[in-house]
């Protein structure tokens, strides 16, 4: 079975916490991905920070993201996945979560992500449907 190592996209780099909505906003843009883990002490991780999370709780909100830490816009506990897991729980993670997106842990050390797209990658075409499915209802 295909596990999360074999198809995440390695070497993760983090936000900090600390760092702005906008610092994150160029990081984004630099990396051209649409999400970045926020890790806070320790490299610790702390949540996922999307570009529409920028987008909504920044400047939806009329807030100025120089003054934003990137650190207040993750919400609750980070969602993540093994390393060695199987497409099978990654499946099952992000249907539960609803999640798009997973940081990938091996053990304390974020070493990749995960996104939809790999997931679908990963997946044969029935399998791969009923995730969209399951991530498009409410």
């Amino acid at each position: 079975m295909t596990t999360a190592r074999e198809i995440m996209t390695g070497g993760a780099r983090c936000v900090a916490a600390h760092d702005s909505a906008a610092d994150a906003a160029r990081k984004l843009k630099e990396f051209q991905v649409g999400a970045l883990p926020i890790c806070g002490e320790n490299n610790r991780l702390v949540g996922v920070l999307t570009d529409r999370d920028i987008v909504v709780k920044v400047l939806g909100e009329g807030l100025d993201p120089a003054e934003v830490e990137a650190g207040t816009l993750a919400q609750g506990e980070a969602v993540t996945i093994g390393a060695d897991d199987d497409a099978e729980e990654i499946f099952a993670t992000m249907t539960r979560h609803k999640v798009h997106r997973l940081p990938v842990i091996d053990g304390n050390d974020l070493v990749g992500m995960i996104a939809l797209a790999d997931v679908a990658r990963g997946l044969t075409a029935p399998e791969a449907g009923l995730l969209i499915e399951a991530l498009s209802s409410d």
